[in-house]
């Protein structure tokens, strides 16, 4: 029960931090990776809604993903941080100014929260949706790592984010990308091995040169007596 409260307390950290990432990359009119800069792209075209509506939307497709090959308990925590993600994005919006000195600043920043964010979340066997989701699907069916998923698909929205933003907003845009892919990169090399080990020989059962060793020293005494006879 305490275990299963930790986690669902880390997971509402998680969802704060990335929640701080996203909306200091938007104060600084710059754009974030994955199902969160499909929102911003979004909203470049539906003005009138809030980035939190537009990113609960965007994830629903996702959550059937997710359910079949992900889990009940994934999805379930998944939906929760989403929800929670959407909240507290608009919620910081309309009460933080998070202006930055300098764009490139917070880039780094928030690319920097993203990817802790993120880790957490996948400790705790949940995400953020979206390209995320597919991420975890393709890291625990086919071993290839979340940071080079989430970066893919990084570079598809930034080739569709030149039809929509300056080329100096996606040229600072990649710095945060970067940023958190590099955070999920080290994630993954941190992971512990989880492959079985082999198990000891038991000391009853014999090894195969134990065996010959024994089959080995009878021959002699086989043959002398085959002489004798």
């Amino acid at each position: 029960m305490k275990e299963r409260a930790n986690n669902w307390l880390s997971i509402m950290e998680a969802c704060l931090l990335v929640a701080l990432g996203v909306q200091m990359i938007n104060a600084a009119d710059l754009l974030v990776g994955g199902t969160a800069g499909i929102g911003l792209i979004t909203l470049k075209i539906f003005s009138n809604l809030t980035f939190g509506q537009v990113f609960f939307v965007i994830n629903l497709p996702f959550y059937l993903i997710s359910l079949k090959y992900l889990g009940l308990g994934f999805t379930v925590r998944t939906f929760v941080a989403v929800s929670l993600l959407s909240g507290l994005s608009d919620l910081i919006e309309h009460s933080f100014v998070l202006d930055m000195a300098h764009p490139l600043l917070a880039a780094i920043s928030g690319g920097l929260l993203i990817g802790f964010g993120l880790t957490v979340l996948m400790r705790n066997n949940a995400s953020i949706g979206g390209t995320s989701i597919l991420a975890v699907f393709l890291e625990r069916q086919y071993g290839l790592a979340a940071a080079k998923t989430l970066l893919a698909a990084d570079i598809a929205i930034l080739t569709t984010a030149l039809f929509f933003f300056p080329p100096m907003t996606v040229l600072y845009s990649m710095v945060a990308f970067v940023a958190v892919s590099s955070v999920l990169g080290r994630y993954r090399q941190a992971k512990p091995d989880l492959e079985p080990k082999s198990e000891p020989k038991s000391m009853s059962e014999p090894s195969l040169e134990h065996e010959s060793l024994k089959v080995k020293k009878a021959m002699p005494v086989a043959t002398r007596s085959l002489a004798d006879a």
